[in-house]
């Protein structure tokens, strides 16, 4: 805040004496002329597909061996760059304070909750000053000792002389070894504890390399060492390791094993030469098994590798026509497989549980139900342990999480839930996601799960399935700004009383005040409000609003409408700590769960995908309206969100209705719809098409051309505001996003008030807290600015 500091002179004034001077008006100096946006050159360059023409002058920004081309587009980024820097220039000290703001709520104990493995628990932490963690592990059974003293240094207890912490792997010095940048997308732990198996991202080649270090030495093993590594499973309790290589097109398509500390060549298991087909390989929780799953469009199979003889071959136990999630797990001679493959050959539009004795003939199998069907009551996801199955279901929008006994008593036929005695775990309300694991130990009854919700930062939560006792053992409390880690079974003695709780209700309505109180549920301060709104089709759409008790006036609210609505992935409506900058300052906060996206089955993610694109943009479009007509959001200032694919919906909703948002922020969108599928300058897999289209089918082609946010920009009309962010480390590449603003640009009318900025992020933001938080505080600040809140 600008404090005014006013000196006041007071003088004896002769009444008698009237003194008249003249002032003479100074003219106020004139505001600076709004800068202008760069203009990058054009160059005509038509396309001709299935009869149809387009052109496309800025073609050139995409082809990344031309060597002048990518000259011209240096100095264009240059351009943007400063262009939005002139923009957003009166609002730099709004961004200091909000960086400030968003800084001070992350999390000051960087330390992930030990996870118990055996005999060990393991967990990451980030050390003073460093960018990376660093993985650890110490003995559980020391683990009383260590929590008995504050932090000692580097893993060293000086009370007791004892070292307790092992380093296992700093991603620190796996930057240095990869050009500074370390992001890891594999890690497993061999079973026996000897080796660590991970693949690190090497950015000049854009492919992930495997390495296997040896935990007793700290060293790396010769061999494997392979490129371009998708999958990787542990066999012969450790002494052996398989892993999946893709082609130059990043399709995984080879399974090979290596022995660890041999010197022979790694065997090639498998080679699926039909380029149609994708390979991906997990162990089962026993590390009985190696399941390997072979996949297209047209059919999904899967097959079992003996774990104990790698070599022994694959033995097919399951497969059926077309794309389906074929997940295996063994338990005491039986196989699990949860799946949502056609029954009977009629598609169904959710996920169930099948089970078959593990040592069946191929010929003879038979799988046979683990329940009867039930609409009201959806299986989201399943867990398994020695002696207990875990069960994430859906009743309608309700998330709730139960656990059953194992063995499942020997009956014929399927069960209802309710007859297998379920215990339900109580859940704070509004739960949006239940995350399950990583749960890597069969042996133990106490299984983790991250329960999230939007007026909730995420708590990880350890269940003892077997007593139905539970404790939150991290969660940021917002109130006092600061995260609570507990270490093991140790709890704070606020919670200890009160965290083991048994219940075993049938609603998850049961949940009485003395759980709430467990929670650091924010409700006190945020209201959370679920509404169905209408599509043009009559089909109800979930949409989720959040603001701010003191902050609430109705009509007086801008608004921030978040979608995305591809893959069948559900929308992230988690609490975000950022967002906390908006809702303090009165905005309202909105998440619409359109169609093409998850929550609501294989159909509803079908009726939003390809050909019927469209359902989901007027989705968007539905609940953007509803929020103004209902008076939740002021007339005028609403503004759209989109990541990715939800980039894409943000954009066309733009296009088709450009009145309707003040501003909107498109991160790393995808907006070259035609283009990029028909000439992807970056590999795309199967199930991008799948979700986009194939633009060789002249239908999908249409209806590509028909929602491509780059194809369809209205000419003469007023955009929004809009900031694209992009960065050269993805895979909608920033061409995408400096075609899209350079077309709006010319097409639209221009508005200074109404600017079109382009943001490039660094590669290592998402990698980086405080750097995210910088990035945060420009868009935040952007959406304020434009909205003139």
């Amino acid at each position: 805040m600008r404090h005014l500091v006013t000196a006041i002179l007071r003088h004896n004034i002769n009444r008698s004496l009237i003194h008249i001077r003249h002032y003479r008006a100074s003219k106020s100096p004139k505001p600076p002329a709004p800068p202008s946006p760069p203009k990058p050159p054009k160059k005509p360059q038509s396309f001709t597909f299935h009869d149809h023409t387009w052109e496309d002058p800025y073609s050139w920004m995409s082809s990344l061996n031309d060597k002048v081309a990518m000259r011209h587009m240096d100095m264009y980024m240059e351009q943007e760059e400063k262009y939005t820097e002139a923009v957003m220039l009166d609002t730099e000290r709004l961004q200091s304070k909000l960086q400030s703001e968003m800084a001070s709520r992350l999390a000051f104990d960087l330390s992930t909750p030990p996870l118990r493995w055996g005999p060990w628990l393991y967990y990451r932490r980030i050390e003073e000053g460093k960018q990376y963690p660093v993985l650890c592990r110490r003995l559980a059974s020391i683990n009383e000792e260590f929590i008995s003293h504050k932090s000692p240094a580097a893993g060293f207890d000086f009370t007791s002389g004892k070292k307790i912490e092992q380093k296992l792997l700093d991603y620190n010095q796996e930057a240095e070894r990869f050009g500074g940048y370390a992001y890891e997308e594999l890690s497993e732990v061999s079973p026996d504890h000897k080796f660590l198996a991970y693949t690190m991202y090497d950015k000049d080649n854009d492919y992930f390399i495997l390495s296997v270090r040896n935990l007793n030495s700290g060293s790396l093993c010769s061999k494997p060492h392979a490129a371009r590594v998708s999958n990787i499973a542990w066999a012969k309790d450790g002494q052996a390791l398989l892993y999946v290589v893709t082609d130059h097109n990043k399709r995984p398509y080879r399974i090979y094993c290596s022995i660890i500390g041999s010197t022979d060549e790694d065997v090639l298991l498998l080679e699926e030469p039909d380029e149609s087909v994708y390979v991906n390989i997990r162990h089962t929780k026993d590390f009985h098994f190696v399941i390997v799953n072979t996949f297209s469009t047209t059919s999904s199979k899967v097959f079992l590798i003996n774990a104990a003889d790698p070599f022994s071959g694959m033995t097919l136990v399951w497969e059926c026509e077309g794309l389906a999630h074929c997940i295996v797990e063994h338990h005491q001679g039986f196989l699990y497989l949860f799946t949502d493959a056609a029954k009977e050959g009629q598609a169904v539009d959710y996920h169930y549980l099948l089970r078959s004795p593990a040592d069946a003939s191929s010929g003879s199998r038979t799988w046979e139900s683990v329940f009867v069907d039930d609409q009201d009551l959806i299986v989201e996801d399943v867990d398994f342990c020695k002696t207990h199955m875990a069960l994430i279901v859906r009743e309608g929008r309700k998330y709730r999480l139960c656990s059953v006994a194992l063995p499942l008593p020997t009956r014929k036929g399927a069960a209802q839930l309710k007859e297998l005695n379920p215990h339900f775990l109580p859940l704070p309300k509004y739960v949006c996601q239940i995350a399950p694991g990583p749960n890597y130990d069969y042996y133990s009854s106490t299984m983790r799960f991250t329960i999230s919700s939007p007026v909730m930062p995420d708590a990880v939560v350890d269940y003892d399935v077997s007593n139905g006792k539970w404790n939150i053992i991290q969660q940021q409390n917002m109130l006092h700004e600061r995260t609570r880690i507990l270490y093991g079974t140790a709890s704070s003695a606020s919670i200890i009383g009160k965290s083991s709780n048994t219940r075993n209700g049938d609603s998850v309505d049961e949940v009485k005040s003395e759980d709430d109180d467990l929670w650091n549920d924010l409700s006190e301060f945020y209201a959370c409000e679920e509404y169905d709104v209408s599509s043009h089709d009559g089909t109800l759409v979930p949409l989720t609003i959040v603001y701010s008790h003191k902050y609430k006036i109705e009509n007086q609210n801008p608004g921030l409408l978040h979608g995305h609505g591809a893959y069948g992935e559900l929308l992230d409506k988690r609490w975000c700590n950022e967002l906390k900058s908006l809702l303090d300052r009165g905005w309202v906060i909105a998440f619409a769960d359109v169609r093409g996206g998850g929550g609501g089955g294989k159909k509803w993610h079908h009726d939003g995908r390809c050909t019927k694109k469209q359902n989901s943009i007027k989705d968007f479009i539905s609940c953007a309206k509803f929020l103004i007509e209902k008076e939740i959001v002021q007339e005028n200032k609403l503004a759209g969100w989109g990541y990715s694919a939800g980039g894409l919906l943000v954009a066309a909703a733009i296009n088709c209705c450009p009145n309707l948002f003040r501003a909107a922020v498109l991160e790393v969108p995808f907006l070259d719809a035609t283009n990029t599928l028909l000439h992807p300058v970056l590999p795309l897999i199967a199930a991008d098409y799948e979700e986009f289209g194939y633009p060789g089918d002249i239908d999908d082609f249409h209806a590509i051309r028909n929602y491509s946010p780059y194809d369809n920009i209205q000419k003469d009309a007023l955009y929004p505001a809009v900031l694209v962010t992009s960065s050269f480390n993805t895979r909608f590449g920033v061409w995408e996003a400096a075609k899209w603003v350079a077309r709006v640009r010319e097409a639209a009318i221009y508005n200074p008030k109404h600017p079109i900025l382009l943001n490039l992020t660094t590669d290592i933001v998402e990698e980086n807290r405080y750097l995210r938080c910088k990035e945060s505080a420009l868009e935040t600040a952007f959406l304020i600015k434009m909205m003139e809140s």
